[in-house]
């Protein structure tokens, strides 16, 4: 029976795939590799010159004076309804502000009209504008031998393409939830002082249920670089249980510009200028509010999130078609390439930008488009078909789907607009006249599994066991009998032990028989040895996946008598309260700032969590929050940020941004920085472990570099490769032959899969952690001069700080992050700082860094030797010995006069 030749071309291309997937496989090559998914875009540092700080307008009343209007009568006699290009847009030199954006073109070949070579390299420009050109359409340079054997890849890839046709994905619109300036009725435009209403927030999460309810997955979001947008987005993905999605953030979304309105109060405006000309305004095509000056408390170019604009990009006023026709290079070159690549697109912006979306996807006209309204938090779903030129074409709704659109609109509503906000409505009136009555929609709680309620619940009742405790008269107790002994008293073990306990903590030694190690020495330990072991073990926060309750004399470690201090930063002079507002100078200098999550309740619970999406505890999210205080008050800026795919450390990254109002900065999310991935004894409580596997193979297991646990199944639930956020996105790894096989066996037809880990070693851990570093973050970031923030787990810390820091492999395993604190590398000086809280306690005794804190805690040192400035907080103050000197010379790897120099010279 003879084949077609479509059918012979599928054959042909599936079996080059399979020899060159064996073939790689064979010589560990990286044959499919584009670049890593999450790599940095061209973020190369740029400069703005501004005036101000960073936009700050947090003190400013929204319904702005009378004399505001007053203004804006003189700017209407004044100064033509039209954006002025004259030279009074001069900009002042005292401050050089940077992001970690790369610089960006004009407009759009419409309207910019110069020479073709010109705009081309605009059109690139703008393609690279938020991180999305190099990120999802990435191009890399490879050696010869990797081109000649990618090459019948790419054939077998092509040939196959083209016997296949992709249907188009779907778009989802959705405008911002409710923001306070929407509710009392201001001018926001480019603003960024107002956020979301708790009405906002509701009808964020609602809409992702509905779009949960309908099955609508979202690769790829595009939004704004407006607060209310961005969170917007943080609300949705959290509901739909995707934080790891692609989300990239662009200008082009931002809301129109009213020009010298923005702040003023709708209606007071109304009232003292005419309804009639406001409405003109807010209502008409082409019609401009006056002109915004640049010493408007609200002009743009004072922000360091528009400092890749430049000063023509950046609007003094908006009509709704300018605002309309900004949106068109980003639906023309970003949106209309990943809906032609099958991927669902979800677009969270504004009314205006949102209308002007609708208006070049339908071709609305110019006097149809008036009609059309974007209600806030009803999503607006597009499907799409190839016209007979293989361009995109908007769908109507069937008829079966019994779908609400809008006159004009392709497009459907998944909800009737208005019926969640009268659901609101009727809420809060029964909140007030039923007593007790909480509403529905405002009981947030974390889902558990339920071995974590069962284990959560069991730490409940020993905390109310320890309170009951307190009134308990043990000795007054009579027994029953029914325990089989006759009513005599239970002889325990640890009474003994107890009795000496109880007397040596009268001399001072700490003793804590609720320590593993008390029942683990019950037999012949004393009190202090209890005492000891404790304190090497006990860690002072909570663990994630690396806790110490276990004693390591096995390990046969030397416990340093000695810490190197670190360096501590002291609070800026200007300010006296933590949490006050920020005031001090701008850091400009490269750094580093290095965040492990805040705690999950895997980490209170003692699971092992591994590449298990565990969210933050309730603590863990005030840690992150602390966290972004303590480096605002410092006067931390950052450019960029790398976090892991995991939604603890992603939360924790939106948290410190948050509290540093930086939502808008670029987030580059990477597998390579996700916690150790820990096979078999993911989901399982360590003394679960222990008393399956023993004492000894728990500690292997735990502590040695190499070792392995066991690894999961191909069908586990905690294998990668079931998962859909590596399924999607994982790109830089090369494809498995075995799991190739396996899936192509399942599904019925040919599968490649992407060899994932089933189980890691912490060593497994660190090579995939710490070439990410060198070969991206510090070519993207760091040799650019960008201040960087990393946030991620605990394991893959250490193999940063392990590269950062020169920590022997031996060595490394005996390294604790704390939770939820900011770790400074300066890149200058090259070593690790803390920063004061004001609290007056140091940090040695708050936290427990572990027996490899003389290695990260170096001397901080500038280049002549002296001691670096900003290590003005010196908790120790007591003469070392010379076995303490020799420690302090090995650290500084210096002589012992070069270093009796330096600490002179402090």
């Amino acid at each position: 029976m003879s084949s077609s030749p479509i059918n012979r071309s599928v054959i042909f291309a599936t079996c080059f795939l399979l020899v060159t997937s064996i073939l790689c496989a064979l010589v560990q090559v990286d044959c499919f590799v584009p670049s890593p998914s999450s790599r940095s875009s061209l973020l190369s540092k740029s400069q703005r010159l501004s005036v101000g700080s960073n936009g700050d307008n947090q003190g400013k009343d929204l319904n702005r004076s009378e004399e505001d209007i007053e203004l804006v009568d003189v700017v209407i006699n004044g100064v033509p309804n039209e954006q002025s290009d004259s030279g009074d847009r001069a900009v002042s030199t005292e401050m050089t502000y940077f992001n970690g954006y790369s610089m960006t073109s004009g407009y759009s070949p419409f309207l910019d009209k110069d020479d073709k070579k010109k705009n081309k390299n605009r059109n690139r420009d703008d393609l690279d504008e938020d991180g999305y050109a190099d990120m999802m359409k990435p191009g890399r340079q490879r050696s010869f031998w990797k081109k000649v054997i990618k090459f019948p890849v790419n054939a077998a890839k092509f040939l196959l393409n083209r016997s296949t046709t992709k249907e188009p994905g779907t778009l989802i619109l959705v405008r911002h939830g409710e923001s306070t300036w929407n509710r009392n009725k201001t001018f926001t435009g480019w603003s960024d002082d107002a956020d979301l209403t708790e009405q906002g927030t509701r009808e964020m999460e609602h809409a992702a249920r509905l779009l949960m309810e309908q099955g609508y997955e979202i690769d790829v979001v595009f939004t704004s670089r407006l607060k209310r947008a961005i969170r917007s987005v943080w609300i949705l993905l959290q509901e739909l249980n995707e934080v790891y999605v692609p989300v990239f953030k662009s200008w082009r979304i931002n809301e129109r510009h009213y020009g010298s309105l923005t702040g003023l109060s709708k209606t007071q405006t109304a009232e003292r200028l005419g309804a009639e000309l406001v409405q003109e305004w807010r209502g008409s095509l082409r019609s401009r509010p006056p002109p915004m000056t640049e010493s408007h408390p609200y002009y743009p170019g004072r922000e360091r999130k528009y400092a890749d604009l430049t000063k023509e990009q950046i609007p003094l006023t908006e009509s709704l078609l300018d605002c309309m026709e900004r949106t068109i290079p980003l639906w023309e070159n970003k949106i209309v390439y990943e809906l032609m690549e099958g991927r669902n697109v979800l677009v969270v912006a504004h009314a205006n930008t949102l209308r002007g979306l609708v208006k070049t996807i339908d071709n609305i006209g110019d006097a149809e488009i008036q009609d059309v309204a974007i209600p806030t938090g009803i999503p607006i779903v597009y499907k799409f078909e190839k016209d007979s030129n293989g361009q995109l074409k908007s769908t109507p709704p069937s008829k079966e789907e019994h779908s609400v659109s809008q006159v004009h609109m392709n497009g459907k509503f998944l909800e009737k607009p208005g019926l969640l906000k009268e659901a609101l409505k009727r809420e809060a009136q029964w909140s007030q006249s039923v007593p007790g009555y909480e509403g529905t929609m405002s009981r947030h709680k974390r889902p558990m599994t339920g071995l974590e309620r069962s284990l959560y619940k069991l730490e409940a009742e020993r905390e109310l066991g320890k309170w009951a405790s307190e009134f308990i008269d043990w000795n007054a107790l009579e027994d029953d009998g029914n325990d089989g002994n006759f009513g005599k008293p239970i002889s325990l073990t640890e009474d003994e032990l107890w009795a000496k306990g109880m007397k040596e903590l009268q001399s001072g030694v700490q003793f804590d028989p609720d320590a593993p190690v008390f029942h683990d020495a019950a037999e012949n330990a004393t009190a202090i040895e209890i005492a000891k072991s404790i304190s090497t073990d006990l860690s002072l926060n909570g663990d994630d996946d690396h806790d110490d309750d276990d004693d390591d004399d096995d390990d046969q470690r030397v416990i340093p008598n000695f810490f190197a201090q670190p360096c501590v930063t002291a609070i800026p002079a200007s300010e006296d309260v933590l949490g006050s507002r920020r005031t001090a100078p701008t850091r400009l200098d490269s750094v580093i700032v290095i965040i492990r999550h805040g705690k999950t309740q895997h980490n209170k619970l003692g699971l092992f969590t591994g590449w298990e999406d565990a969210p933050l505890a309730d603590e863990g999210i005030e840690e992150a929050k602390e966290a972004g205080r303590l480096l605002k008050l410092h006067g931390f800026e950052f450019d960029v940020v790398y976090t892991s795919w995991l939604s603890r450390a992603l939360e924790t990254a939106l948290y410190v941004m948050d509290e540093m109002d930086s939502l808008w900065l670029p987030t580059v999310k990477t597998w390579r920085l996700n916690e150790r991935m820990y096979g078999e004894l993911t989901g399982l409580s360590k003394q679960m472990v222990k008393q399956r596997h023993g004492e000894k193979q728990f500690k292997a297991w735990r502590r040695g570099y190499n070792v392995k646990p066991p690894a999961v199944s191909s069908f586990s639930p905690h294998y990668p490769g079931n998962d859909q956020r590596y399924q999607k996105y994982l790109r830089d790894v090369r494809f498995s032959f075995k799991e190739s096989v396996i899936r192509s066996i399942e599904k019925g037809r040919i599968i490649l899969q992407r060899k994932l880990p089933k189980t890691e070693s912490l060593k497994d851990c660190m090579d995939r952690t710490i070439p990410y570093f060198v070969e991206r973050i510090a070519k993207d970031a760091v040799d650019q001069k960008k201040r960087v923030l990393i946030s991620s787990s605990e394991n893959a810390i250490r193999g940063l700080l392990m590269h950062l820091c020169d920590i022997p492999e031996s060595e490394i395993t005996g390294l604790e992050i704390p939770n939820g604190l900011p770790l400074i590398y300066d890149v200058r000086s090259k070593c690790v700082k803390l920063l004061d809280d004001g609290t007056g306690r140091d940090p040695l005794e708050t936290y427990n860094f572990g027996e490899a804190a003389k290695y990260l805690f170096r001397p901080c040192q500038n280049e002549d030797g002296s001691i670096d400035e900003e290590c003005t907080i010196n908790f120790g103050g007591v003469n070392l010995s010379s076995e303490d000197q020799a420690t302090i010379d090995f650290i500084k790897g210096r002589s012992t006069m070069q270093s009796t120099t330096a600490a002179s010279s402090r």
